[in-house]
């Protein structure tokens, strides 16, 4: 059976800077994310777009999407085979093109995640369980690009 899952975000501009969009550099391209009364997450556009460095852009939130949904996939299936996990940092890397257009796309993710684990046999499971993680994410699942992982690991007494 099929289970349907809906989700709702208030995205809104607050970079009216009082001459609204009248020419290119007349606005910002701040913005807040509003997702079911959880902490607002301000926004802006890439730099390269005149956006606000200091703020969270789309790209940024869709490569932090891709490498969250790996990693809660990948810590149930280590809970369901017996890996015992104490510590995962992913340093994820997204590469998008952007074309002359001024359109663009993502090309490719890699995720690297550096996992620790309680005993050094464990680790032997960890290779398969990222790749099965991959399958299972529903944000990869929806990408037209590979995403890729080089994972690593450590023991936590090394």
């Amino acid at each position: 059976m099929t289970k349907k899952h809906n989700y709702q975000a208030t995205i809104e501009w607050t970079g009216n800077k009082g001459e609204g969009t009248s020419d290119y550099k007349s606005y910002e391209r701040s913005h807040s994310i509003n997702i079911n009364g959880k902490s607002v997450i301000e926004a802006s556009s890439d730099p390269s777009f005149r956006g606000d460095p200091s703020k969270h852009n789309p790209e940024e939130l869709f490569l932090a999407s891709l490498s969250s949904c790996h990693m809660l996939w990948f810590l149930h299936l280590c809970t369901v085979a017996g890996v015992i996990v104490t510590d995962y940092v992913d340093k994820a890397l997204g590469t998008m093109l952007e074309e002359k257009d001024g359109k663009g796309r993502f090309t490719e993710v890699i995720l690297n995640p550096e996992v620790t684990v309680t005993e050094e046999r464990m680790a032997t499971k960890l290779d398969s369980i990222h790749q099965k993680a991959n399958k299972m994410c529903f944000i990869a699942n929806s990408c037209n690009f590979p995403v890729r992982h080089h994972s690593s690991y450590k023991v936590a007494s090394e």
